[in-house]
């Protein structure tokens, strides 16, 4: 017995139609094909359902063997779980042919993509061989219009493809523009060269995505009302401010005992002019963050451990950056230049030291405590 077995691997005909699969019969794959063409003219699968009853029609009529006509579909998306689904059919159809003879198969399908599931359908049943439907019309000027069209319709293929062909057929037009202006045509041409190199990046690197996550999480932040949105811009405020404290506090030290101090000194000034911002940074936005985690149910009192830990690592950096400035500064709290810089000595770094490091354990252990004997509901949960 001879099956013609016509192949949708992506199930077009079951999620356009809603069709149930798979489907056994000459009428019923009419039907389904009738169906499909309705919902969908442009689907090759129907030429596929199409072809799968003309090579019936044309093995029937030979009158040499018994004939059979099905046509099985897939899944779309996972091409692994579509292979499987596609012999689970093929399965179901093998067991409802009425037939004592041997069966074997001719795949009709409409590319390579659905003629993956070959070996599948190999290991259940012998395949005759194989009909690629190809529409004829696909090969004629007229077909490759309507395939630029249908193309360019797509939104992101047309953001991919004529944005940078705007930009260069705007080359002239700026340069143009520019010369009215006084302005150089190379650096209009290295503006749009630049213009061009970011956009590749950015389309190639798949960071639309990411900037349309960003976006999305930033609008329901707004609309949720969350502590993080207004902690984490005034962290980032306080991060800028200390930044700048930083320069400037170097600029003061060099500026007060020469440029060409050591590497840790450099690194100390820095340190010692920033850390207190980047402290209170780290505060506003940890408090930002365990406000949030509270009002949504979920604070564990673990959370609060992140206030010390920041005021523990700052008092420590702080000594240390102090202690480095105290060979060139000396000891205690001295006015270089317009910025005022506290140093301490070794005994002073000890007493830093041990008091950030106590901070720090004392925080755990208590809230430790706090959540054993006074749990939370997200602790409970």
């Amino acid at each position: 017995m001879l099956l013609v077995l016509c192949v949708d691997l992506d199930d077009d005909l079951g999620r356009k139609t809603g069709m149930r699969t798979p489907v056994l019969g000459r009428d019923d794959v009419e039907e389904a094909a009738v169906a499909l063409a309705t919902a969908d003219p442009e689907d090759s699968d129907v030429n596929v359902l199409f072809q799968g009853i003309h090579v019936y029609e044309e093995v029937a009529a030979e009158q040499s063997e018994e004939v059979e006509v099905a046509a099985v579909t897939g899944v779309n998306g996972s091409d692994v779980k579509a292979n499987r689904v596609v012999g689970e059919e093929v399965d179901t159809v093998l067991a409802s042919l009425q037939t004592g003879e041997n069966v074997r198969a001719i795949v009709i399908t409409d590319g390579a993509q659905d003629e993956s599931v070959l070996p599948v359908i190999r290991s259940r049943v012998p395949i005759d061989g194989v009909r690629r439907v190809v529409v004829r019309q696909a090969q004629d000027l007229e077909s490759m219009y309507y395939t630029m069209k249908q193309v360019l319709a797509d939104p992101e293929t047309r953001g991919t493809i004529l944005v940078p062909l705007g930009i260069l057929l705007l080359i002239y037009p700026f340069v143009v523009v520019a010369s009215l202006f006084n302005v150089p045509g190379t650096t209009v041409l290295g503006l749009i060269s630049a213009l061009l190199g970011l956009y590749t990046l950015f389309r190639g690197l798949g960071l639309e995505s990411v900037v349309d996550d960003t976006a999305e999480r930033a609008r329901n932040l707004l609309y949720a009302g969350r502590a993080t949105l207004i902690t984490y811009v005034v962290a980032a405020a306080l991060l800028a401010v200390g930044g700048l404290q930083g320069l400037e506090t170097l600029r003061a030290v060099e500026d007060s005992f020469g440029p060409s101090l050591a590497p840790a000194v450099v690194l100390a000034s820095l340190v010692h002019g920033a850390v207190q911002w980047f402290a209170v940074a780290g505060i506003t936005s940890s408090l930002g963050q365990v406000t949030d985690e509270y009002l949504a149910g979920r604070f564990k009192w673990r959370y609060l451990n992140a206030p010390f830990y920041v005021v523990a690592i700052a008092l420590v950096l702080y000594a240390v950056s102090g202690f480095f400035l105290s060979d060139v500064v000396g000891i205690g709290s001295a006015a270089v230049g317009e910025v005022t810089v506290r140093t301490v000595g070794l005994t002073g770094l000890a007493v830093a030291l041990t008091v950030g490091t106590l901070l720090g354990v004392f925080s755990t252990v208590a809230f430790a405590i706090a959540e054993s004997r006074y749990p939370t509901g997200a602790e409970a949960a």
